[in-house]
């Protein structure tokens, strides 16, 4: 209500200073009629002011925003792979049946293209992200999340992410699964059904984080070489990958 208070006082301030500046215009030059072709003049330009304003000016200034939003965004995403996300999926792919169907498509180097890049995402949604649960760790799985849990709530809390709902998505589903395994004091004795409800929590996490990874070296490679290169020797899906430099 004040800011609208303060609108409302800023306009009618302008208004007033307009028509004393016009007043005083008239007393000393008395000349009416340059006042109106003045007037007329500027209105007439209004319209192009506008549009100038509003829908070119407008759009510079919001796509230099929306860029820097997206820097921070991508900030974001690294700093979450460095710290969380490569190492855990590193730990589930090697727990997927199916990964010698897609490991030797995820070697990413310096010479995939565009093209390259949509050809394995195309590939990608077909792969079922299975996770051979009866093989993970449940309980260092649990300790290795929980111990990065600050770290995630930050990340949550940071409004850059609404700018990126499907790596919103994925922190949610790593939060949740580590929930679900902080409440759940061993895990030597869970029946069946819960069994198959922690895999699938998993399999959500590894769909969600496998898609943010590619599109994450996407985006080092356009724009950080030096990064990306240190990435591609740490590559979760090279079983020979070493951030030694050879």
């Amino acid at each position: 209500m004040d800011e609208r208070r303060w609108l409302i006082a800023l306009g009618a301030g302008l208004i007033l200073l307009s028509v004393v500046l016009y007043a005083l215009h008239f007393l000393i030059f008395r000349d009416f009629f340059h006042i109106s072709i003045y007037t007329l003049g500027d209105i007439a330009f209004l319209p192009l002011e506008i549009l100038l304003v509003t829908l070119v000016f407008h759009q510079v200034l919001a796509s230099r925003d929306r860029r820097q939003r997206m820097e921070k965004l991508n900030m974001l995403i690294g700093t979450f792979f460095s710290v969380l996300g490569s190492e855990l999926l590193t730990y589930i792919s090697d727990n997927d049946p199916n990964l010698d169907e897609i490991q030797q498509l995820l070697i990413v180097d310096d010479t995939w293209t565009d093209e390259t890049f949509r050809e394995v995402e195309k590939r990608l949604k077909r792969h079922p992200c299975r996770v051979g649960v009866e093989n993970v760790d449940l309980a260092g799985v649990k300790r290795f999340i929980g111990s990065r849990e600050d770290f995630l709530l930050r990340l949550l809390e940071n409004p850059v992410l609404l700018e990126h709902e499907t790596f919103t998505e994925l922190l949610r589903a790593v939060f949740h699964f580590n929930e679900e395994l902080q409440r759940r004091p061993g895990f030597s004795d869970l029946p069946g059904t819960d069994t198959a409800h922690l895999a699938g929590d998993l399999e959500r996490i590894y769909g969600l984080l496998i898609r943010e990874w590619l599109d994450y070296m996407r985006y080092l490679q356009k724009n950080y070489p030096y990064l990306f290169s240190l990435a591609m020797r740490t590559n979760p899906f090279d079983e020979t990958a070493s951030a030694v430099v050879e």
